[in-house]
């Protein structure tokens, strides 16, 4: 103990001359004051409770910090980032939905019995039948019903399915989406980017705030001039229903012989293949963009170094 005592007043004494050189004695003994003090509360306490307030603070010092005494910070930098990531989901995150009520039994063996007894009636017939009886039931309960009990529920069997279409024309099919990344400031910026089925290769178009239907034309104008290079001509594009993409970004695309198909309406797998690679982003890339308003430049840069 004696020591570990003589250690720490010899660290402290060095501490002292070197602040003493700054000809402000009473500022240096403060300094060496607060230090220990510091630790010593380090020792008492293995996590302090921030408020909103102090991590604002840290987070602003922490930025006016050398690289080199960054070390000394209790802060780390993982604990910025997720500090970042928790105001983020905070202010964007959707309220609480509660989860779906329970069906009856009776209401299920009445859809089952339907199935059966009617082998040319697909999963929305069987939906509206009970809906005359007052009994309301949405399609993919049906659907989740009868896939349940080996039954199919489209009539038309004849036809390939969806998985067997996107097998057979992977070469020929292009499918697009947007995903989101928020900056340090909270500001939204949207990316736009194509994908091809076959080869996995994605292409990034552009980043912006306002991903108004001029903006969105013209990136379609860039990528369809980029589709007259390809081996396989693309034949389909898949993509879904959100109101950024216009008539017009159809139009440039059907210009070019392309058949246009959009997704059905909450029906997410139809494009699955672009949302499994938005997933598969790291998060430690978004995290970083999260913390810095980069250009359009920068942002394709990185984007296309992923993908």
């Amino acid at each position: 103990m004696a020591l570990f005592f003589l250690y720490l007043a010899f660290v402290r004494v060095l501490q002292l001359f070197r602040l003493v050189r700054h000809d402000n004695e009473e500022l240096a003994v403060e300094v060496v004051m607060l230090r220990h003090e510091s630790a010593v509360l380090r020792r008492q306490v293995a996590r302090p409770a921030l408020r909103p307030t102090d991590r604002a603070v840290l987070a602003g010092l922490s930025r006016l910090l050398d690289r080199r005494r960054r070390q000394r910070f209790f802060v780390q930098p993982e604990s910025l980032f997720r500090w970042h990531r928790d105001l983020v989901h905070r202010r964007w995150s959707e309220p609480h939905r509660p989860g779906r009520r329970t069906i009856p039994a009776g209401t299920v063996a009445i859809i089952l019995r339907f199935a059966r007894e009617n082998p040319a009636w697909g999963d929305g017939r069987i939906q509206g039948e009970p809906s005359r009886l007052g009994v309301v039931l949405g399609p993919s309960s049906v659907w989740a019903f009868l896939r349940r009990d080996g039954i199919d529920p489209s009539p038309m069997r004849a036809c390939p399915s969806w998985t067997e279409f996107l097998r057979t024309q992977a070469s020929s099919v292009l499918a697009c989406d947007f995903f989101s990344v928020d900056t340090v400031l909270l500001k939204r910026l949207y990316v736009l980017f194509f994908i091809e089925l076959d080869p996995r290769r994605v292409y990034v178009t552009g980043v912006t705030a306002n991903p108004i239907g001029a903006w969105v034309v013209q990136q379609a104008r860039n990528r369809s001039m980029v589709l007259v290079e390809r081996v396989h001509p693309v034949r389909f594009l898949i993509r879904d229903r959100d109101t950024k993409f216009t008539s017009g970004f159809d139009d440039v695309f059907r210009s070019e012989g392309v058949w246009i198909i959009r997704t059905p309406v909450r029906v997410p797998r139809a494009n699955a293949l672009a949302g499994r690679w938005v997933s598969s982003l790291p998060t430690r890339w978004t995290s970083h963009c999260s913390l810095a308003i980069r250009t359009r430049h920068s942002y394709d840069d990185e984007i296309r170094s992923l993908a």
